[in-house]
């Protein structure tokens, strides 16, 4: 095991061990009543930075595909979904335009550089099929000013905007962008009832006062 991998296991087992069965609760409703509306059950999805799987676990699609360095990801994956144990800014272990949906969660901000979140954004491009999307969830450091840099691993500090606009230069149209979409961590024991959750998706008009985390999403042309 490699120093780096050895370093996220220990990460999220410290951050994590003891709120897993919530996050995973979470998931299953912002997969169901958000993200599972979104996106094409029929469809090949990969979880980017998959963590401990709870969105890949918990999101309906035909062919499931979980990239991470934690080793840890492997054995909390669900049966028949692809463990892809890699640095996601060398060239993906996936065939070119085979993917209908990236999706990521919390995990740009923790790549080492912009220079890597431009390489990984090339690969997500290069591996999806004409027509898909990538989905991209993280917190917004407008919003976040402080409490941003209290992870030890946030090393790019990413708005909306500015992931916007990487997007777009990387050939994405950005068809979404939502400056606060869900409220900050589920890593520091702030965590509401789950109804409360459910409630949330469906009031809008209550981002803008307790979302700290950007929602965007882009789409790959029918033409590179």
């Amino acid at each position: 095991m490699s120093d780096l991998a050895e370093t996220l296991r220990d990460e999220y087992r410290m951050r994590f061990e003891g709120s897993s069965a919530y996050r995973d609760r979470v998931w299953k409703i912002l997969c169901r009543y958000y993200f599972g509306r979104r996106i094409p059950k029929e469809g090949r999805v990969l979880d980017l930075g998959a963590g401990w799987c709870e969105f890949i676990n918990n999101i309906e699609a035909a062919d499931k595909l979980a990239m991470d360095l934690n080793p840890d990801t492997a054995s909390r994956l669900v049966e028949g979904a692809r463990f892809l144990q890699q640095d996601c800014s060398e060239p993906w272990q996936v065939e070119a335009g085979s993917l209908d949906v990236v999706f990521t969660s919390n995990f740009l901000e923790h790549l080492p550089d912009k220079a890597s979140v431009e390489r990984t954004l090339g690969q997500a491009w290069r591996c999806l099929a004409p027509g898909g999307r990538v989905f991209c969830l993280g917190p917004n450091v407008k919003y976040l000013p402080g409490e941003y840099w209290d992870f030890w691993d946030h090393h790019v500090a990413l708005t909306e905007l500015s992931l916007s606009e990487v997007l777009a230069l990387k050939g994405f149209e950005v068809e979404t962008c939502i400056p606060r979409f869900l409220p900050y961590s589920m890593s520091t024991g702030r965590n509401p009832p789950l109804v409360f959750v459910r409630a949330y998706l469906m009031l809008p008009w209550a981002w803008r006062w307790f979302g700290k985390q950007f929602l965007v999403v882009a789409r790959k042309g029918a033409a590179d």
